[in-house]
């Protein structure tokens, strides 16, 4: 196998590869970039069982082949080499590479023992705008569980395409966000859940250049996101996810309407004196045509407040102050909607106009600080 290539696209590639290649799992073969060559072209692969990175690039190919190279070793080779072309020159597993004075002689992996890559044949296709889904995710990630300590699937975003529609689902035990866009789409109906490191390595590729159309192919147990010259491969989530439409209130007994910049300098004014976001909550009173803010640590005790439009019943709650900050800083709007049912049902924060996105926050029980 040999194969000369431009050293800074080689470069760009293993690094965006490298990103589903596995860093938990201690199998040398996984741990690893797989290098395939065509006639005149390049495959790069990582893959860690859950997520695969795959894309090509253009080489003059003398000799067509496979090898497996630690991703680690091949990019930290790469990336100091000089602009130019680099050269690999592969017998069995032992690999050189030549690039101007520099030599390299590392040891491979038999292609062979690589993990296949799983197909998606026969799946939905569906093309999504790169911006609109990059504003979407934005809007939404924040509420996916983190870790497994939650339900499994809740650690996933869920998508659901009906007719011309697309939501975002994303869910934690503590807080809700959903964000629904008008997109192109007359299928069937279909919902699924992608892992939350995929939607964030997704995004990555999103980056500024965020112009042209993502093709999504869903099929039974994986989805594919091509996007630009790279296939993002998956596993999506199984499972019972939360029936989200029961879970958020239908009524409510107090509607707020504030500027939203407003709501999140007078809440961050609160953080020096939080010691834990999760044993120290933020006391919020809507009263009075104003949102009072205050809370109390051992650090000490902070008061502040801000103009806020308030009709309907008087209501003083207690929130997680991260929760709270994270549903206003992603909303998109000058001004939102909160909209509260007394202190221990769940509080939604809505556009003042319009329905594309709510983010539901669960109180904290507040105690007498006296």
């Amino acid at each position: 196998m040999k194969f000369t290539c431009n050293t800074k696209e080689l470069s760009d590639a293993c690094s965006n590869v490298m990103r589903a290649v596995s860093t938990k799992v201690t199998i040398p073969t996984i741990e690893g970039i797989l290098i395939e060559c065509g006639s005149d072209t390049l495959s790069l692969t990582g893959y860690d069982f859950e997520m695969g990175i795959n894309t090509t690039l253009q080489a003059k190919v003398t000799e067509p082949g496979a090898i497996v190279i630690n991703a680690k070793v091949i990019s930290d080779i790469i990336r100091k080499l000089p602009d130019g072309n680099v050269t690999f020159d592969i017998s069995n597993t032992s690999v050189s590479i030549i690039s101007g004075a520099s030599q390299y002689n590392i040891t491979g992996i038999d292609a062979d023992d690589y993990p296949e890559l799983p197909s998606v044949s026969g799946g939905y296709p569906l093309f999504l705008n790169k911006k609109i889904l990059q504003e979407m995710v934005a809007q939404t990630l924040f509420a996916v569980a983190d870790n497994e300590s939650a339900k499994p699937v809740h650690t996933g975003l869920k998508f659901e395409i009906t007719q011309n529609q697309l939501r975002l689902i994303g869910v934690d035990g503590y807080r809700l966000a959903i964000r629904t866009e008008t997109v192109k789409y007359d299928g069937e109906d279909i919902s699924f859940i992608v892992p939350k490191k995929t939607v964030r390595e997704l995004v990555k590729f999103i980056g500024s250049d965020n112009e042209n159309d993502i093709s999504i192919s869903v099929g039974k147990r994986h989805i594919v996101f091509d996007i630009d010259n790279y296939s993002i491969i998956s596993r999506l989530l199984d499972g019972d996810f939360l029936d989200y439409n029961a879970a958020v209130p239908k009524t409510s007994s107090t509607i707020v309407l504030i500027n939203t910049q407003d709501a999140v300098e007078c809440i961050e004014r609160t953080l020096p004196v939080i010691e834990n976001d999760k044993k120290n909550p933020i006391r919020c009173l809507f009263d009075n045509d104003e949102m009072r803010v205050s809370t109390v640590s051992a650090l000490g005790r902070v008061v502040d407040y801000t103009h806020a439009n308030v009709s309907g019943d008087r209501v003083e709650i207690g929130f997680n102050s991260k929760f709270v900050l994270d549903a206003l800083r992603a909303a998109d709007t000058d001004q939102v909607k909160i909209e509260l049912n007394g202190a221990v049902s769940p509080t939604k924060v809505l556009p003042v106009n319009g329905d594309n996105f709510l983010f539901l926050v669960l109180p904290m029980r507040l105690k007498n600080e006296n």
